[in-house]
């Protein structure tokens, strides 16, 4: 079809409350910047909540959102659900139902950030290919082994594509303006919002070599981090760790305590506590699987480990980890002081 001709593509996005503003605005941009340098509507959006009404973002802003009921009979060519914080409270039978009934009219679903678990929860990613942030990506493979997940900065299956979020939004917009409208268009729009490389679906959400203000640790560092990464549940001794890496422990301690701050040790068990916590406030495994999935044999020394790290034991944190996290009276990476 002419692209002069085509209808405009008839995007919803579906915000839950603590959404994430910087990810849900950087998604329709591109879009903004499109419609603007065509002289015309390439793309129509509306923004809905379940409620509707005023709805906040994670950074305290409130936006205004349709009510999902108004729209539901609605036939959107493509839906997005921005989730972000507790994507597990938004569970209900009219937001599934709403759903399936646009995925069977053909619509295109989408999550970005942790709208992935909304899709996933409803049963509308099994056996999709799909991404979350980072921090999630735990919890939802735990919670929903039917999606083949990735560490992809967005993946598109079919009519199921997901993000993310944060600045992955971006590429994630301009990549489906690619798709719809052509390379043209996509560039100009990029170009205009000052996006100078789009990444390409398959892009990783952190690439290993070098930290994004530039800096890199020595590749021992790295060997060590990637090996602690992948053997968190079963934790290899150090001197594995080191021979693996490619030097001698004492070598070991000291470049991760020049570039890392801290010894191996505890730099090991932060990153498999790290990994708990996400397990402990985003999925409801008990609490002796958590510990057990995170290299502890001993429940008494996790729990212990666990309120050191982030100021409350588990079984507190598994409610009070669920308020959003401008609301919290702890930081989620508090420095950890070596005994």
């Amino acid at each position: 079809m002419d692209p002069l001709t085509r209808a405009p593509l008839n995007l919803l996005v579906l915000i839950t409350p603590h959404f994430n503003m910087s990810a849900t605005a950087g998604f329709l941009d591109p879009f903004r910047a499109a419609n603007y340098l065509e002289g015309r509507g390439l793309v129509r959006w509306q923004i809905l909540s379940e409620r509707g009404g005023p709805c906040p973002a994670s950074n305290g802003m409130v936006i205004e959102t349709r009510p999902l009921a108004e729209l539901r009979e609605t036939r959107p060519d493509m839906v997005i659900v921005s989730s972000s914080w507790t994507p597990e409270a938004n569970r209900s039978k009219q937001l599934h139902s709403t759903l399936w009934r646009w995925a069977r009219q053909g619509a295109t679903l989408g999550g970005l950030d942790t709208g992935a678990f909304i899709l996933a929860e409803a049963g509308l990613l099994d056996g999709r290919r799909a991404t979350v942030h980072y921090e999630h990506i735990d919890a939802f493979g735990e919670m929903y082994p039917a999606c083949a997940l990735t560490e992809d900065l967005f993946v598109y299956d079919g009519n199921r594509i997901t993000c993310c979020g944060g600045g992955a939004a971006v590429d994630f917009a301009l990549n489906i303006l690619r798709g719809t409208h052509g390379d043209d268009i996509a560039n100009a729009a990029a170009r205009y919002v000052f996006h100078q490389s789009v990444r390409p679906a398959g892009s990783q959400q952190n690439v290993e070599a070098f930290e994004p203000l530039g800096n890199s640790a020595p590749g021992a560092v790295r060997r060590a981090i990637a090996e602690m990464e992948c053997h968190l549940e079963q934790p290899l001794p150090l001197p594995e760790i080191s021979d693996l890496a490619g030097v001698s422990q004492r070598q070991l301690e000291r470049l991760f305590q020049t570039y890392v701050g801290k010894t191996p040790a505890l730099y090991y068990r932060d990153i498999r506590l790290d990994r708990a916590r996400g397990l402990v406030t985003q999925t409801e495994m008990p609490l002796s699987q958590v510990a057990m999935a995170s290299g502890f044999a001993s429940q008494v020394h996790f729990s212990r480990s666990y309120k050191e790290r982030f100021g409350l034991p588990p079984r507190e944190d598994r409610v009070e980890g669920r308020v959003p996290f401008e609301f919290r009276a702890w930081p989620m990476h508090r420095p950890s002081r070596e005994k």
